[in-house]
């Protein structure tokens, strides 16, 4: 049981770090919004593999998601 709360908890804090990075990216290419999700899901990707000023903590939630993971999560929002 504790363990799903933890998987829950870092979903909720991956969730609000993607929000994050999206908007640091739409910062530099405002036409983001209007780009398909796959496309965003890699720009996203490479992002945080190559640019994103990311925590070390930040940085290990975020490189568990491959680019569908992403994609999925884009999509729901």
């Amino acid at each position: 049981m504790l363990e799903e709360k933890r998987k829950d908890l870092d979903s909720e804090k991956q969730k609000k770090l993607l929000l994050r990075l999206v908007n640091e990216l739409s910062h530099s290419s405002p036409d983001l919004y209007y780009r398909p999700t796959s496309e965003i899901a890699t720009y996203l990707a490479n992002y945080i593999r190559k640019g994103a000023r990311l925590s070390a903590d930040e940085r290990s939630l975020m490189t568990r998601l491959s680019r569908r993971d992403l994609e999925v999560l884009l999509s729901l929002h």
